[in-house]
């Protein structure tokens, strides 16, 4: 029926869940829904092919049967007219507005768009509020949408609850909302917050880890670079390093050089769920005097004949 694919229509790849099918359909309908473009028969024309391509991959059987064959496989049942889309529970018809405006939608249950209350969506999308009918109709819960939010690095290192700052994605509305977030969660990770999103859903904040001025995060390990005095470096010593549990003493063994890395098990970040903790490697910078004096010269003058190195003999260059 279309010549597009059905999936480029939905803006979703071939391997999306059901659950992302179902999210792509709601916004895109809400975007092109006719009432919010009177007269624009380019958008009443959208709507229906996102319609219609949702009837086909919202329908396990019909999109097992769309990826192999592709629209082809529609022919088969073509008795069913243009802009005519029955599900298996029979076509049933309802028209949103009033007047000669008033957009017929065709075909539209619940069931046929897998569970989405179409006529409650689209009451959404124009502010008007709900009708008996749809008040007294069982409906699922709409699905579950995703809001990006940043978490500092120790918030995320520690958890605990903190007050963030949203924008609600059906209405642009920003708000605060306190939420609990697991110690070690990962970037990108979500948090569930029941019944707050459009149409009494739920909202997953997608967690972005804000850059810290010194930690590092390698899954669940923490990586800080020290810097060292050449002194330090050579003959070794102790050094203060920061973790998420506060400043330590660390030791520095004689002869690290740049590069060298010391362990400090279990200072890393805890994996939600778990007791277990990560690590963190204390990774050594030797730094290098811009400017020397004379004497100094003559010291490490020395020193270089009296401790003869060759570090690139190995390399074969």
């Amino acid at each position: 029926m279309m010549a597009r694919d059905y999936y480029e229509i939905l803006g979703v790849p071939r391997t999306a869940s059901e659950d992302e099918l179902k999210s792509a359909y709601v916004k895109k309908a809400r975007e092109n829904h006719p009432d919010l473009h009177p007269g624009d028969k380019e958008a009443e024309a959208r709507f229906k092919e996102i319609q219609h391509a949702y009837d086909i991959l919202g329908n396990p059987e019909k999109r097992r049967q769309y990826d192999q064959f592709g629209p082809a496989f529609e022919q088969a049942g073509a008795g069913a007219g243009a802009g005519s889309y029955g599900g298996s529970g029979g076509p049933y018809t309802f028209r949103w507005g009033a007047g000669p405006g008033a957009f017929d939608f065709g075909s539209a249950t619940m069931d046929d768009f897998g569970g989405i209350d179409l006529e409650e969506l689209l009451r959404q999308a124009t502010g008007q509020p709900g009708g008996s009918r749809s008040r007294s109709r069982s409906r699922r819960r709409a699905p579950a949408e995703e809001v990006p939010v940043d978490i500092d690095f120790m918030t995320m290192a520690r958890g605990g609850t903190v007050d963030l700052r949203i924008r609600r994605p059906d209405d642009g509305q920003s708000q605060t909302i306190s939420v609990q977030v697991p110690a070690g969660i990962a970037e990108g990770g979500k948090l569930r917050v029941k019944g707050q999103g459009s149409g009494g859903g739920d909202l997953h904040l997608v967690v972005h880890v804000l850059p810290h001025p010194y930690f590092q995060r390698e899954g669940q390990d923490i990586v800080v670079v020290a810097p060292i005095s050449v002194s330090e470096a050579i003959l070794g010593g102790k050094i203060d390093v920061p973790t998420i549990d506060g400043t330590i003493t660390l030791k520095v063994p004689p002869g690290s050089s740049s590069g060298k890395r010391l362990r400090l098990r279990e200072r890393g970040l805890p994996t939600p769920g778990q007791a277990a903790r990560g690590d963190q490697y204390v990774e050594l910078k030797v730094v290098v005097p811009s400017s020397i004096d004379e004497r100094s010269r003559e010291l490490i003058e020395e020193f270089a004949r009296r401790n003869p190195q060759a570090p690139r003999a190995e390399l074969g260059w």
